[in-house]
């Protein structure tokens, strides 16, 4: 006999708790979609867990109808790495910002990366300490002014999806807060990628950093500030479809379709290459020099840390039994002391 899983509702996800986020913050169309795609997964609640750091985005937990962990500051990802192993069952997600998860949490971050554990990060990426009001993040531009940097920051920025993919985090994408369908799509790829799925998301503090990223939002400049990867499909964009991406060696440059260019000779993307090569130069191409991608960069099968920790904790099970650790305490040489 087989019982069904109830069909679950955006409803469903949903808790009573009050969502204390700035009115017009970016963070509440993450969290719509991310409650839109969920039902569509067949996955129960209780098999569901939302692990954060510290943060404005990390009050994501309180927010969803599941199980849910608001941990210490940057250090999600190492709960996400200890939990997944433990209880492989779960559906896990890391959601992080640009301060929570590349300034303090950036060493747990990489390592999560790098040993392609299988759970899903979301980091939202603002430029800016939103919930300590207003000093500048690792994604800050050079020069940013803020209350920190009354002179303008002289650190050069961290480029979220450059990270990834040089650590060959297997599930690579990039999108934007009010582009609510592309958003959708993907946090519902990453959750069906099994091995570390990784997305940043542009997204909008109204506060202290607004319209930050809207050269890439706003109607009258978005497509030709941006370009959307499709696997197996050239570079294309521009709001007649006339622009492309082509390499001139290993450079990538900026041509114009027609006058002896065709789509042949554009840049075509490949989610699924072994070697992160293109999808690493893919993440260094910003604005105002090109257009910024969005979308899925990679996307590859890679040896899963949990997958292959749970075999060999299995195999050594098989060689040695299942242990006894009040053996193993009282085993060789003891003492007491009073």
């Amino acid at each position: 006999m087989t019982t069904e899983l109830p069909v679950l509702t955006t409803a469903d996800f949903t808790t009573n708790q009050d969502v204390r986020w700035c009115p017009g913050c970016g963070d509440y169309s993450i969290l719509a979609q991310m409650k839109k795609v969920l039902p569509q997964l067949g996955v129960p609640r209780e098999k569901i867990v939302f692990i954060s750091g510290i943060g404005c985005s990390s009050r994501f937990p309180y927010y969803m109808n599941t199980y849910g962990i608001h941990s210490i500051h940057g250090r999600a990802p190492a709960f996400a790495t200890g939990l997944k192993s433990t209880r492989p069952d779960l559906q896990v997600w890391v959601i992080t910002g640009d301060g929570d998860g590349l300034s303090i949490g950036g060493n747990h971050l990489m390592h999560c990366m790098r040993r392609n554990v299988d759970v899903n990060i979301v980091l939202f990426n603002n430029r800016i300490y939103g919930l300590t009001k207003g000093q500048y993040s690792p994604t800050s531009e050079l020069g940013k002014v803020t209350k920190s940097t009354p002179m303008g920051s002289i650190d050069n920025p961290i480029h979220p999806l450059s990270i990834a993919i040089g650590c060959e985090a297997s599930f690579v994408a990039r999108s934007i807060d009010t582009n609510i369908k592309h958003l959708g799509t993907i946090l519902r790829r990453a959750a069906e990628h099994r091995g570390t799925a990784f997305v940043e998301v542009y997204q909008n503090c109204n506060i202290f950093n607004d319209k930050v990223w809207d050269y890439a939002k706003a109607r009258e400049t978005k497509l030709d500030t941006t370009v959307e990867l499709e696997h197996g499909k050239p570079l294309i964009f521009g709001k007649n479809r006339d622009m492309g991406i082509r390499l001139n060696g290993l450079e990538p440059e900026v041509v114009e379709l027609g006058k002896g260019i065709t789509e042949d000779d554009l840049l075509f993307h490949d989610e699924q290459a072994s070697e992160p090569s293109l999808a690493y130069l893919l993440s260094r191409m910003r604005q105002p020099d090109f257009p910024e991608p969005i979308g899925v960069f990679r996307a590859v099968d890679a040896p899963k840390y949990d997958e292959l920790l749970n075999a060999q904790v299995e195999e050594a099970k098989k060689a040695k039994g299942a242990g006894d650790l009040q053996s193993l305490f009282n085993s060789g040489d003891t003492w007491e002391v009073k």
